[in-house]
């Protein structure tokens, strides 16, 4: 899964893949703002067929986090 996310991450906001870990904080350490949010959860939710909604999205912080609730909701 977190794989698939990394390629996610890599396509949708630019980051670099070698900094993507399940630790990895979105905003401090892969400089991910409001505006690639948007885009990255857009993206996500092509990506796996899932609906992330607006409460789930503020609870994102790190890498981890989106692993959990992809996986939850797979």
């Amino acid at each position: 899964m977190l794989e698939q996310i990394k390629k996610v991450l890599v396509e949708s906001a630019n980051v670099d893949a070698d900094k993507i870990t399940l630790e990895a904080n979105l905003k401090e350490d892969l400089a991910i703002d409001s505006l690639d949010a948007v885009e990255l959860v857009l993206d996500l939710e092509s990506a796996f067929d899932i609906k992330i909604e607006d409460d789930e999205i503020a609870a994102l912080v790190t890498v981890g986090d989106i692993v959990k609730l992809v996986e939850s909701k797979k």
